[in-house]
């Protein structure tokens, strides 16, 4: 792969990728977190892919793994692996570029077409984990900035997930209030505060809710 697009795009936004070599010996050194299913990662600056497409191999390949012998509990736990990965990007066309990259490396590795329910479904949830954003203001790119909301996925089981909105601004809190810290409790109250709960949702559902970040 390219690993510059332009020059000047590294001049203006110091945009360079990752050979894929590196990315692989990154994520080896996670061990196990890289393969277990239900393992959210978040990459602030995603770029097209090249850090979240290994990782959704790696996770598709423990789905094949475990639930191979039964479709449904192949296709929903496949969904389930792409919920987990979520990016930031602040170019648009990488925005789209990334979507569309995870999206043909699940309908490959599941083996789905453009017509099935279960695509609809993941073009939703990456249209909602893979936010036009800028990471160090937390806000979303657009003609009215506002927040960065990300999606906390859980599978319910029987084809049932559950959806919940969280602000990323709340949750970086974390890190400012230690275990002894007087604000220690304020603050786990406010990171685990959803602002949107959306209930138990099934995949015809997700396929129909045209969720997106802008």
């Amino acid at each position: 792969m390219d690993l510059v697009k332009s020059k000047q795009r590294v001049a203006d936004h110091g945009e360079v990728f990752t050979p894929p070599h590196l990315v692989e010996a990154m994520l080896d050194l996670v061990g196990d977190e890289a393969d277990r299913v239900e393992a959210r990662f978040l990459e602030p600056a995603c770029g097209s892919g090249n850090f979240l497409v290994p990782v959704l191999q790696r996770k598709l390949a423990t789905v094949q793994a475990r639930y191979g012998r039964s479709d449904f509990e192949t296709r929903h736990q496949g969904l389930l692996a792409l919920m987990s990965v979520y990016g930031i990007e602040l170019l648009a066309d990488n925005v789209v570029e990334c979507r569309e990259n995870l999206l043909h490396e699940f309908a490959h590795l599941i083996g789905i077409t453009a017509d099935d329910v279960l695509f609809a479904a993941a073009a939703n949830v990456l249209g909602v984990n893979i936010v036009h954003g800028d990471a160090l203001s937390m806000t979303m790119q657009g003609t009215s900035p506002r927040p960065i909301t990300f999606a906390e996925w859980a599978y319910l089981g029987k084809g049932k997930y559950h959806r919940r909105d969280f602000r990323f601004d709340s949750m970086t809190m974390v890190s400012s209030f230690g275990e002894d810290s007087l604000f220690a409790d304020m603050g786990k109250h406010e990171i685990f505060t959803p602002s949107h709960d959306h209930g138990s949702l099934s995949v015809a559902e997700i396929a129909e809710s045209g969720g997106h970040d802008e």
